[in-house]
């Protein structure tokens, strides 16, 4: 990053809580965080100040007071902090009283705290000596501005509706922040390591363009599926998948090929893999058991939901697999099973599914 970006362009170190703690820590420290390390290109970079939703029990720390209309304020400080002499001058309120400004003067004109006073925003002190002071209101809070250390986004539970099963999948909420901090409506994304595709949904909810890379099909098929699932509508090319059935036995055939022809098949049927996203950097997958993909539908007799199972083969098929496939079918008791093959599928194939009846 300092290579790429230069060590000035070096803005901070973000610390984001990823995880809850974990009780089998032995002779360590708890592993719960995640570094994030924010550069900018220049110094004339694009900021949205970002603020921190505060809980409830804060709330009532933070603004302590309570009006008779029971809006909850704290007040403070109406000094400037610099010396100002043309902010020092005497202020008569409207209770009667004329309050002195702090040596340094006040923070704003006369035509402001006149402004303030009628809005009921001043805080008269008990003495006429005392300091005169600011309401600051808690329903008029956008929060606290944000810190580089992050725990008000909370880890992707086991059960959660965003959880695809990706190793490295982080949360849709923490894209979202990141991108809103550092962009506007239009402007353009780039993620080249995109994975799951948590960077391209956040993008793609708030409105921006964007542009996502990823070397395996696993990857750019779970993204396919996550765009259609949330934004139906949503435009996109997909560059560098097969096109045609010559390009599709080039993928096959290249160096962990038959991998990637398997996610590539299953994602033109909109089947979900099954299994294989926990494995090594090039998405090998383990043990599947008969089974490379899932279809859940729901038959429209019963309104349930049902599975095909499906298997898919880049070379070298027989009528062994076929029976595999029905085995796997039974086994799952799934409604159907969906068999994929690069090559022409010979007649004991076709003999053999033919058997398994219906």
């Amino acid at each position: 990053m300092d290579t790429i970006f230069g060590v000035q362009n070096f803005r901070n170190e973000i610390t984001w809580q990823r995880t809850f703690a974990h009780g089998n820590v032995g002779r360590n420290y708890g592993s719960i965080a995640d570094s994030i390390l924010f550069y900018s290109k220049t110094d004339g970079y694009l900021w949205n100040q970002t603020f921190a939703q505060l809980s409830e029990d804060e709330i009532l720390e933070k603004y302590p007071n309570v009006d008779a209309d029971g809006r909850r304020w704290q007040s403070v400080t109406l000094r400037n902090p610099g010396v100002r002499p043309n902010l020092h001058y005497a202020f008569p309120a409207s209770n009667g009283v004329t309050y002195q400004p702090h040596p340094n003067g006040w923070s704003g004109n006369l035509e402001r705290l006149q402004k303030y006073d009628c809005e009921n925003r001043l805080h008269f002190p008990s003495k006429p000596t005392g300091a005169l002071r600011l309401k600051m209101f808690a329903d008029e809070s956008l929060g606290e501005r944000l810190q580089n250390i992050w725990t008000d986004i909370p880890p992707i539970g086991a059960q959660a509706a965003e959880r695809l099963g990706y190793p490295t999948q982080k949360p849709l909420a923490l894209l979202e922040r990141i991108i809103s901090a550092s962009s506007n409506p239009g402007d353009v994304v780039l993620d080249p390591f995109c994975g799951c595709g948590t960077t391209i949904a956040a993008a793609q909810k708030l409105g921006r363009r964007w542009v996502g890379i990823d070397i395996t099909h696993l990857s750019i098929a779970l993204q396919k599926y996550r765009l259609a699932a949330m934004f139906p509508d949503a435009k996109y090319r997909v560059r560098g998948e097969p096109e045609d059935l010559e390009s599709a036995r080039q993928l096959a055939s290249e160096d962990d090929g038959r991998y990637q022809f398997q996610w590539w098949a299953l994602s033109l049927i909109k089947a979900r893999p099954q299994g294989g996203q926990e494995g090594s950097k090039k998405g090998k997958k383990g043990s599947d058991s008969g089974i490379d993909g899932v279809i859940t539908f729901i038959d429209e007799a019963s309104g349930k939901p049902k599975r095909a199972l499906v298997q898919v083969k880049s070379g070298g098929v027989k009528s062994g697999d076929i029976r595999d496939l029905v085995g796997a079918v039974g086994r799952e008791q799934a409604a159907m099973g969906i068999f994929i093959t690069l090559e022409t599928a010979s007649r004991p194939m076709i003999t053999e599914a033919a058997t398994a009846g219906v």
